[in-house]
């Protein structure tokens, strides 16, 4: 690719984006901030009232499909794609954010959490990103962007089994970036520190909020606008040189 031959507005017109988790917090940012770019939006999630996101994307010019279910349903994950290659005829980005954090000390966590994390936040990214996959080789190459987390960086305490899954999760990312690369596919991961959505607002008010900013160089949390905005550079042309990278959003908690 010529170097000039990018959009440094960080365009996505005319591609086609796949988001889990597209109803809210930080999935519904990414899928509102790619709709502004021009991507066409695929919104998976478990609940089923995509009416909101529906009048955004019609508002912003932009195609749009929905489709409700666990993510940890394999013929599910199927069917989305299955829909989506119809509609849209290719799937050029896939963002894998749906998740859970569940946390606990490691001697009580029961194995039901640490099985219910691991199959959300680390098995369900794979299966989505091999059916996905399958149709980038086919079609000449995507983007693969994987939510992961700060914990998957730093050990924190009560977050064995969030921790694990997202380590795994940032490893994964970069196997698919070793193996897809010769196919023009690029896997990245984002890692985020504490985000100011409605669940995080709610887990971090408080002591234990002021706290933790302590610990944070710049003094302060993250917002879902900043992530989509990472999001956004990696889903456009502009970032194809980086390949099974994991950008690590926290204001420098982990350089320490």
């Amino acid at each position: 690719m010529d170097k000039q031959s990018f959009s440094e507005n960080f365009s996505l017109d005319r591609k086609t984006s796949l988001i889990t988790g597209a109803i809210s917090g930080i999935g519904l940012e990414i899928a509102k901030m790619f709709a502004r770019k021009g991507a066409n939006i695929i919104a998976f999630d478990k609940t089923d009232d995509f009416s909101c996101l529906e009048n955004y994307c019609k508002k912003s010019g932009v195609g749009f499909l929905s489709l409700s279910g666990d993510v940890r349903n394999k013929i599910v994950l199927e069917e989305i794609v299955k829909q989506s290659i119809k509609l849209f005829k290719k799937i050029d980005i896939l963002v894998n954010c749906a998740g859970v954090g569940l946390i606990d000390n490691a001697e009580k966590l029961e194995e039901s959490v640490w099985d219910l994390t691991m199959d959300v936040n680390l098995k369900a990214p794979f299966v989505l990103s091999q059916i996905v996959g399958s149709t980038m080789i086919k079609n000449g190459g995507g983007k693969i962007i994987n939510i992961a987390s700060q914990a998957g960086v730093v050990a924190l305490n009560k977050h064995i089994a969030y921790s694990s899954s997202k380590a795994g999760l940032i490893m994964m990312t970069k196997i698919l970036a070793l193996e897809w690369g010769k196919y023009n596919i690029r896997a990245n991961c984002i890692s985020p520190t504490v985000i100011l959505t409605e669940m995080g607002k709610q887990a971090w008010d408080g002591k234990v909020g002021e706290d933790f900013k302590k610990l944070i160089p710049i003094g302060r949390f993250g917002y879902p606008e900043e992530v989509a905005a990472c999001a956004v550079f990696l889903a456009s042309d502009a970032s194809d040189l980086i390949n099974g990278e994991n950008i690590v959003m926290d204001g420098g908690y982990t350089i320490t």
